[in-house]
């Protein structure tokens, strides 16, 4: 960094100075800053250059020239000119609209994918190399009819529209689909995978999926068809639309020309949109992972449905069971009740016996207590009387308390404690309710 010092004084006023009169200062300057200055820049190396070498204005521009020159004879070598077809060399300028720009600059390698900058170096090297002027000081022929096709050329690819108009129609850039045939000898993600790569110049979404591999998941697949199933394009055809003539008097053969263009794209892109559809089935029709996952899908039904019938013979056989269980259930009832019926049938037919026995004892014993007369034979209103009595004891008392009573009567044959035992249970019963005072008349 070189250090400047530079001295400017305020300059004097001149002398009868309009204002010099009714001048009045209305403050003052401040102290004055001194400042680095860096010398920076093209221009000022431009003249550090020509100090140095002690070279003129126009002999630095001259040797710069050649410099650049060679410099750009020399580029990276990748910038290297592809070999040039001796047909191309013989083009006529006026059919530039059917030449390969990318072949005239030589960077087919690149096509749509060249950056600016590629074009701009390559059509740099094609000037130096096919310029008239060159060629005629070489000692050749001063035609310019290739010349003016790398003009067009570059004029084509360094405008933005056109060259998507250009790229649109570019058959270079296409990629063939490979055939069944091919796909099965060869890799099928390898030959594919460019045919895609090439179609998804034309996407307008952002980033174009790939294809993948054998690993890729069905998510994944799925997500790269339907993205070309749904393909937005920004593919034009205006490339190849008639030239429409300048003459502005007739306007009619004007606005012909340019309906025929239009209905002519749309022709195009129709059928474009139509090869795409049925490039994107012959992919999906030869691509393994589809069948592999729709194997596993099919695997994975049948697995359910075997499940399904699985569990519905369990609950079908559970069912069965469940009935069979029911069932004998029923029947190991249907015989308990039925024994117990009959086991309940015989305790009251042993019930019914043991209470006419009993029925029988208690008469008797009203019979050995002389109906409850006393000495001598009971009349037979007394007897008559006192069975009634008896019969309506019976007739009070349960089965339990008739056979209680009746054991207290066996063996018992005194009349005065025969007795006394019904008198007992006559007493019994009208303190539990079931016979009124003095109902009962022959025991009295």
């Amino acid at each position: 960094m070189a250090n400047v010092e530079i001295s400017l004084p305020l300059p004097v006023l001149p002398v009868g100075w309009a204002g010099e009169k009714d001048f009045k200062a209305v403050g003052q300057l401040n102290q004055a800053n001194d400042r680095n200055i860096e010398p920076v820049g093209p221009h000022f190396l431009a003249y550090a250059r020509r100090k140095r070498h002690k070279r003129t204005f126009s002999e630095d521009d001259r040797i710069q020239a050649q410099a650049n020159v060679k410099s750009v004879e020399e580029e990276d070598p990748d910038d290297i000119d592809e070999p040039e077809d001796p047909l191309m060399l013989q083009r006529e300028a006026k059919d530039w609209k059917s030449q390969d720009h990318y072949a005239v600059l030589g960077i087919t390698r690149y096509r749509w994918r060249a950056t600016d900058d590629q074009i701009k170096r390559a059509h740099r090297r094609k000037v130096l190399k096919h310029h008239p002027d060159k060629k005629a000081a070489a000692g050749g022929t001063e035609d310019d009819q290739f010349f003016k096709c790398i003009q067009k050329a570059h004029e084509v690819l360094s405008d933005p529209v056109r060259r998507r108009q250009f790229d649109s129609v570019d058959e270079g850039a296409e990629v063939e689909p490979p055939s069944k045939k091919e796909t099965q000898k060869g890799n099928f993600y390898k030959l594919w995978g460019k045919v895609f790569e090439a179609e998804g110049r034309f996407s307008n979404n952002h980033p174009v999926p790939k294809l993948g591999n054998d690993k890729s998941t069905k998510e994944e697949v799925e997500h790269f068809y339907n993205f070309w199933y749904n393909f937005d394009s920004w593919r034009t055809f205006e490339y190849l639309d008639e030239d429409v003539p300048d003459d502005n008097e007739n306007r009619d053969q004007k606005r012909h020309v340019e309906r025929k263009n239009q209905a002519a794209r749309r022709k195009k892109k129709t059928e474009d949109t139509a090869r795409l559809r049925h490039v994107v089935d012959d992919a999906l029709a030869l691509d393994e992972r589809i069948k592999k996952f729709r194997q596993a899908e099919h695997a994975q039904k049948n697995k359910r449905r075997l499940e399904k019938e699985a569990a519905q013979k369990r609950e079908a056989e559970e069912a069965e069971k469940r009935k069979a269980e029911e069932a004998k259930a029923a029947a190991e009832k249907e015989a308990a009740d039925k024994a117990a019926k009959a086991d309940n049938k015989k305790a009251k037919e042993a019930a019914k016996n043991a209470a006419k026995k009993n029925k029988r004892v208690v008469r008797g014993a009203a019979k050995d207590a002389n109906y409850f007369h006393g000495s001598g034979d009971a009349p037979a209103a007394q007897i008559e009387r006192a069975l009634n009595d008896v019969d309506l004891i019976i007739s009070r008392i349960e089965h339990e308390e008739l056979a209680a009573l009746t054991a207290k009567l066996n063996d018992v044959k005194d009349a005065g404690k025969i007795k006394q035992i019904f008198q007992d249970e006559t007493q019994r019963l009208v303190g539990a309710g079931k016979l009124a005072e003095g109902e009962v008349k022959s025991l009295a």
